[in-house]
């Protein structure tokens, strides 16, 4: 009888499949309140391996971190319609605190807009303390009605960016950078996933701002996921704030704004557009073990051979743990580690002692017998991994971001009618269509089979001016 399944099968059931991976791989579980989550160690891991990464990105645009309150008064929020209208479904409000009755309800923070722009305020005087441009991480809270592990959670982690500036250019330009330079980079480079840039429509574009870049990427089924956001606010916050500064020609100006964001989603992402069915494929870059060492057998000239290579990985620059855990079995521990996505394993036996080699196992490119996309284990001896293992991971690194970029361009269709946007998008693809063949009625159409706008490009794939401009393009697609 055949063995069955470690993961439900990517093609029979997708969201079980992620489901399964998720929990076997020790990345979050359920919290008790529902659509809240416990990201266990091996998932944190990898939200901070990315925090650290992007904090270094933001800090090198000039901004700075900083930390505003969970709480926020209710009024707060009135302030600016648009922005209340578009988290009023999600909000969580505190009414009672220290066993009374509130004086005025605290809105626990679906995001900082309002909390910022208080400070900001006070501390914006004078041209000279222009720009002022600040980062936190932390938590938010947006009532979610349909859950989904690291996807759509009652509480998330992010990194929300605030700023203000002189002139509409400054912050247009900054709010570019941040979309280009820091997301697109770190998603391209670390994560080694495919985006498509872009800027969202009105209908999708965040509550209160006057533009709103996106960053898209296609999962593993066909579907989109909004992997981060970057947005124009215009001056619509600080009239609410009446966030003023004495220009350089003495005229007291409303500061121009931009607020970004990118979330523990992106842990999501990651299993959904690299993982398959034997489990997660973490990219290299971003891999806080990139290398295991296991010892087959439990002897002891295994077991120092195995620390020894150890040593030899580090030193050679590789982040590398040893696995000598030999009172459980070889194929138990192996499947573990091909579960939780470790780019290399290198496995030591009594043999290979013999030998003086040891089995590679590459993760990411998948073991011949299960897949066509080559790889699979080949002896290597002992003395070359540390010379070798570098290249591998780089290589590795690459693969991953080529296959998710030939995913969506092999699965994204030019289309120049709704209906046939409507198929390409429900048969498990993106469309690309003319945008003046649509607007905002054909948006609506869209809307009717769950199909969304994820962003408007120009023809050449850049970033359109505006959401008129001539030539733009609607990538369109079911999305998470």
């Amino acid at each position: 009888m055949a063995k069955a399944p470690v993961l439900t099968p990517r093609a029979d059931d997708f969201p079980r499949w992620y489901q399964d991976l998720i929990t076997k791989a020790e990345l979050a579980d359920n919290g008790p309140v529902r659509g809240t989550m416990v990201i266990r160690p091996y998932g944190y891991g990898l939200w901070e391996r990315m925090q650290q990464d992007m904090d270094a990105r933001i800090k090198e645009t000039g901004t700075q971190n900083a930390y505003f309150p969970l709480l926020i008064p209710q009024s707060y929020l009135a302030r600016e319609a648009d922005h209340v209208d578009g988290f009023a479904p999600e909000l969580a409000v505190v009414t009672h605190g220290g066993g009374k009755e509130l004086e005025e309800p605290a809105v626990v923070r679906p995001t900082s807009e309002m909390i910022v722009n208080a400070s900001f305020s006070k501390w914006v005087q004078s041209y000279r303390d222009l720009p002022l441009l600040i980062n936190q991480w932390g938590n938010v809270v947006r009532w979610e009605l349909r859950p989904r592990l690291f996807l759509r959670t009652t509480e998330f982690l992010w990194q929300e960016g605030h700023t203000a500036h002189a002139t509409y250019e400054e912050a247009r330009d900054f709010a570019a950078r941040i979309q280009r330079h820091v997301y697109a980079d770190f998603m391209e480079n670390t994560l080694a996933m495919d985006v498509v840039l872009g800027r969202k429509t009105v209908k999708e574009r965040f509550a209160g701002a006057v533009n709103t870049l996106t960053l898209e990427g296609m999962m593993g089924d066909g579907k989109a996921l909004q992997l981060g956001t970057s947005h124009e606010l215009g001056q619509n916050f600080a009239k609410a704030f009446n966030t003023r500064f004495l220009s350089k020609e003495g005229t007291e100006e409303l500061v121009w704004q931009t607020s970004w964001g990118s979330t523990t989603r992106m842990i999501g992402a990651l299993v959904m557009m690299h993982g398959d069915d034997d489990g997660l494929r973490i990219p290299p870059r971003l891999a806080a073990v990139q290398a295991v060492v296991l010892a087959v057998k439990g002897d002891d000239p295994v077991l120092a051979k195995v620390r020894e290579i150890g040593d030899r990985l580090k030193a050679a620059g590789v982040r590398v743990q040893v696995d000598g855990r030999t009172d459980l079995p070889f194929g138990r521990r192996a499947v573990d580690w091909e579960l939780k996505g470790v780019p290399v394993r290198i496995e030591v036996g009594p043999r290979d002692l013999e030998s003086g080699t040891a089995m590679l196992a590459r993760r990411i490119p998948g073991d011949t017998s299960r897949t066509e996309s080559g790889g699979g284990k080949e002896p290597v001896a002992i003395d070359s991994l540390a010379g070798l293992l570098p290249t591998v991971l780089e290589e590795d690194q690459a693969l991953l971001l080529r296959q998710s970029r030939e995913r969506r361009e092999s699965r994204t269709a030019e289309v120049s009618t709704i209906e046939e946007a409507v198929e390409a998008a429900t048969s498990g693809g993106w469309a690309r269509i003319p945008w003046a063949d649509l607007g905002a009625e054909g948006e609506a159409k869209l809307a009717e089979h769950a199909v969304t706008v994820r962003c408007l490009v120009a023809e050449d794939g850049s970033i359109p001016e505006s959401e008129d401009a001539p030539g733009n393009v609607a990538v369109v697609a079911r999305a998470y």
